[in-house]
């Protein structure tokens, strides 16, 4: 998977159903066995998903990054915002023509 969040979760969420399900197969309390399954696979996590953690934390200092100014970039909101400007400008423009 090219997105390190999806895969990330995906696993995340996948190791904690596998166990859950093996703990209600051994005939569990849902509660425990759900508290137990959260615990095991986040320490599972830590362990052997190391890769794709530093993978979505690089994501995250990148989107979070600073240029020189001081403030943050972001290519997919300045271009929203340019969207924005552009519908507003021509709502303007057919308001004063009435």
């Amino acid at each position: 998977m090219k997105n390190p969040w999806l895969s990330y979760t995906v696993l995340r969420l996948g190791l904690f159903a596998l166990l859950f399900w093996a703990f209600m197969v051994l005939d569990f309390n849902p509660f425990f066995s759900a508290i137990i399954a959260a615990s095991v696979s986040f320490a599972i996590s830590l362990v052997f998903l190391d890769k794709q953690r530093r993978a979505m934390s690089e994501q995250v200092a990148k989107k979070l990054a600073r240029n020189k100014d001081g403030s943050y970039t972001d290519p997919e909101s300045d271009l929203e915002n340019e969207l924005l400007d552009r519908s507003e400008g021509n709502q303007n423009q057919s308001g004063t023509d009435k």
